[in-house]
């Protein structure tokens, strides 16, 4: 993908193409950008299962038409009865099955607060029209799907319910077969007619409850019952040209912030120089420890990276310690899991930046069979003891590594932007606006130019500096003299993540760019 896609009255990017034709669909029929990105995520839960589903987490950051920017905390929090004792005889929880799906999904929670403040304008049976045709009616299993599915399906079949959806035949799905979910299809139906609420507090939530209870979870009805999205204050700062939105922990959307504050301190806005890629990597090494050391539940650390954002003489001394001839040492890390990025724009000048999840790749791997949805394990990212900001309690808050961008330039530009994978995504975030925002490249070509990650990503155990081939020889020399140890990574491999933005220009013309790592796909009108 080479050229930026341009429209006048609206545009979608997701992961899947089919999802941004869904979302397309709602805003030619008049819905609002809100009302198109619940079509993109639902059909997203259908075409994309392996990333994202109704029974993960999402946050959404929102740009009014009158200069507000929003945003959505969907995340939920762990059950009355996901306690250390619950998992007595284990040093960790486990990453799949009953136990480890004992936090409460938020995502359909933060459908409704997005839909209520927008004023929704379609009845909500067709917005979620494509997702329930897709669920009923059968969609093709992508590469990355089959691939995964593949290399995963040992761990995961042992898991109630996974076997039964994901490999009907006895074997794990391959790539071009169809795939069937008429559960979700119903669930959808019962959600369009008896609203998003039923997911929490009605019939869906009894089905969800019994069937997960059935598998071994702590998540109750109770648990369900006292869900809430949230409205929250997004965390900002200013750089050269833009002020930079992204959400608050316990995500690590500081991180994201932070990284690009301390880039613009230090001058280096051009990552494809060895000088900008060194100081890009070397900021997410402050930033990633300033998240290890602070980040987490909010109500149980205190912490608040907004007033780190607004301090410049601390920014400056964070700047001021990185070495432009010398690489930093890097600890190990912690974050991965598997995500979906999507971005909207509508002609009415409102722009929304939304990412979901389920964590790692099918979550749980715990299925509902009375509503065809996959359960997130969040939550197994919770450690059992200890005295740090994430340890399992009731209703905490697990860290997220999700975390969508938006920008607003001072020309009157609205850019949104985001990312799958992990800890890759507050530094492919960095990649994509220091490009298009400081460098001047086209949308589409910050996104297709060649990346880097530091750290861990979907999928990856270990902590190390992956660098795409492509990276000039030269930059990749220069880095190397100052100390940084390069592992080469596949050109357009998924480990870089599946981005994509969308920009909204102050006088209507949208700009849309999507990933070729992914099965993506622009749709606009």
């Amino acid at each position: 993908m080479l050229h930026t896609s341009c429209a006048q009255r609206g545009a979608v990017t997701s992961p899947h193409h089919l999802a941004s034709q869904a979302g397309l669909a709602v805003l030619r029929a008049g819905g609002n950008a809100c009302e198109a990105a619940v079509a993109t995520a639902a059909a997203l839960s259908v075409v994309y299962p392996h990333m994202t589903g109704l029974g993960g987490d999402g946050f959404w950051l929102i740009a009014w038409p009158d200069g507000r920017t929003e945003a959505v905390y969907a995340g939920g929090v762990a059950a009355a009865r996901a306690t250390p004792a619950l998992y007595a005889g284990h040093d960790a929880i486990p990453w799949r099955g009953g136990l480890a799906a004992n936090t409460v999904a938020g995502t359909v929670g933060g459908w409704a607060r997005a839909l209520e403040r927008s004023s929704a304008r379609l009845p909500l049976a067709q917005v979620l029209a494509d997702a329930i045709a897709y669920a009923e009616q059968g969609v093709a299993v992508t590469e990355l799907w089959a691939a995964l599915a593949e290399v995963k399906g040992a761990d995961l079949r042992a898991a109630p319910g996974y076997a039964a959806l994901f490999e009907p035949g006895g074997r794990p799905l391959c790539t071009h077969e169809r795939f069937r979910n008429p559960a979700l299809a119903e669930t959808l139906r019962r959600l369009a007619r008896d609203g998003l609420d039923d997911f929490y507090r009605g019939g869906i939530a009894r089905d969800l409850a019994h069937d997960l209870g059935q598998a071994g979870s702590p998540v109750g009805l109770d648990d369900l019952a006292a869900a809430q999205a949230e409205w929250v204050e997004p965390l900002s700062t200013r750089v050269a040209g833009a002020t930079l939105f992204n959400t608050p922990p316990a995500t690590q959307g500081a991180v994201s912030l932070l990284i690009l504050a301390l880039m613009d301190r230090l001058g280096a806005r051009d990552v494809d120089t060895a000088d900008g890629l060194h100081a890009a990597i070397e900021a997410t090494k402050r930033a990633f420890a300033y998240r290890d050391a602070y980040l987490g539940d909010p109500a149980r650390t205190g912490c608040n990276p907004q007033s780190l954002l607004d301090d410049g003489a601390a920014l400056d001394a964070m700047a001021a310690d990185i070495d432009p001839a010398c690489a930093a040492a890097f600890g190990m890390a912690a974050g991965g899991g598997d995500t979906t990025w999507f971005g909207v724009a509508d002609a009415d000048g409102c722009v929304v930046s939304v990412i979901q999840s389920i964590y790692f790749e099918f979550g749980s791997g715990v299925v509902s069979p009375r509503t065809g949805i996959t359960w997130q394990n969040r939550g197994a990212s919770f450690a059992l003891g200890g005295d740090g900001p994430n340890v399992l309690a009731p209703g905490a808050k697990p860290f997220h590594t999700l975390n969508p961008a938006l920008a607003r330039f001072e020309d009157g530009r609205i850019l949104v932007y985001g990312t799958m994978g992990g800890e890759g995504q507050p530094q492919t975030q960095a990649a994509i606006f220091s490009r298009y925002g400081w460098s001047g490249r086209g949308l589409q070509a910050a996104i297709t130019a060649p990346r880097w990650l530091l750290g861990r990503t979907w999928g990856e155990a270990s902590s190390r500096l992956q660098i795409e081939e492509r990276v000039d020889p030269a930059v990749q020399a220069a880095l190397v003299a100052r100390g940084h140890v390069i592992t080469p990574s596949a050109d357009f491999s998924s480990v870089m993540g599946h981005a994509g933005a969308v920009c909204r220009h102050a006088d209507g013309l949208i700009e849309a760019a999507c990933d070729p790592r992914s099965d993506g796909g622009i749709a606009a009108w």
